[in-house]
């Protein structure tokens, strides 16, 4: 027997999904351009400050999507047009004005945003599951989870995926394996106190024990999102790629194992915070954590990231 998700396709093979996309900077506008370019919903809703410049996306990928075969719908709205979403894309957030502001001060400024949209979001759609993807994204799906009262399933924080997948492709270079076929993950904070799972990273089977080789890809991954600031004055294709990676997983229910910002249920010790971890996700959300069995020097840092997250919070709620 098919399952309903299976039974609900349109012509494309895509769910019969409807997903509205909160913010369209340039994050939210490529995450956007890529839905068009692989509809993975029946119905794609953008809501944005400036009701002018969600209305003018959508006319644009209306138009792209007339070139590809599509009948996903692309329209602008208001919140209460975001009514039954099936997921929320959340993109809101101040510019990220690199170098001279830290992610503390960037939480700071998030905040009244997210008590603005969210609440009312949710009420909207009581049913749907919350990808965040402003920054920074541990404090802010922890808040989202917070002012919801979402089971934290529904939840997700893109997290360290973006990281891991930069990692992956340090190592396929230097390694000359597929990035697919390595098993690396990035953990903990999407932040500067992220850190590379080394002991258990691997590929057909074989184990990437910690070496020069992966802590020098790492440095060079934690440093990446920076550096393309730095060229460019903004990231927007690798996170908006994470994200639909994670849209994908919902939509045909594949259960893929990501790195992303979930709700620690207690792994080494911690709880009550959100952080990066290998999770499956499915059409319901996170259908389940994975508990890596890290070395020493990797659990600490895990529950290092625990704490300046943590602190994070504090400051981000006295701010």
């Amino acid at each position: 027997m098919k399952s309903e998700s299976q039974r609900r396709r349109n012509r494309n093979g895509a769910a019969c999904m409807k997903i509205t996309l909160v913010g369209t900077g340039r994050v939210g506008s490529a995450i956007a351009f890529g839905l068009t370019i692989n509809p993975l919903a029946s119905e794609l809703l953008l809501l944005n400050r400036s009701r002018n410049k969600a209305e003018g996306d959508a006319l644009d990928l209306t138009h792209a999507a007339a070139l590809v075969n599509s009948n996903m719908k692309i329209h602008a709205g208001e919140i209460a047009d975001s009514k039954d979403s099936d997921v929320i894309i959340f993109t809101a957030s101040v510019p990220f004005r690199y170098p001279e502001q830290t992610r503390l001060a960037m939480g700071i400024e998030n905040m009244p945003i997210l008590k603005e949209w969210i609440p009312e979001l949710a009420r909207q759609s009581p049913n749907a599951i919350i990808l965040m993807v402003s920054n920074p994204v541990d404090a802010l799906t922890y808040e989202t989870i917070r002012l919801t009262g979402f089971d934290p399933k529904r939840v997700i924080g893109t997290g360290t995926l973006v990281d891991s997948i930069r990692y992956r492709a340090l190592l396929s270079t230097r390694l000359q394996i597929h990035p697919e076929d390595i098993r690396a993950y990035i953990m903990g904070e999407h932040g500067d106190s992220q850190f590379a799972a080394s002991s258990i990273a691997m590929t057909g089977g074989e184990r990437f024990y910690p070496s020069d080789t992966s802590r020098e890809m790492f440095e060079k991954t934690k440093a990446m999102g920076y550096e393309v600031f730095r060229l460019k004055g903004h990231t927007s294709y690798g996170i908006a790629m994470a994200t639909i990676t994670i849209l994908d997983s919902i939509t045909y229910d594949l259960r893929h194992t990501l790195p992303v910002s979930v709700m620690v249920d207690g792994y080494l010790g911690v709880e009550d915070v959100c952080l990066s971890m290998p999770a499956v996700i499915g059409r319901e959300g996170i259908t389940r954590i994975l508990h890596p069995v890290l070395n020493e020097e990797e659990q600490d840092a895990f529950r290092r990231s625990a704490e300046i997250v943590k602190q994070t919070l504090v400051d981000m709620e006295a701010g």
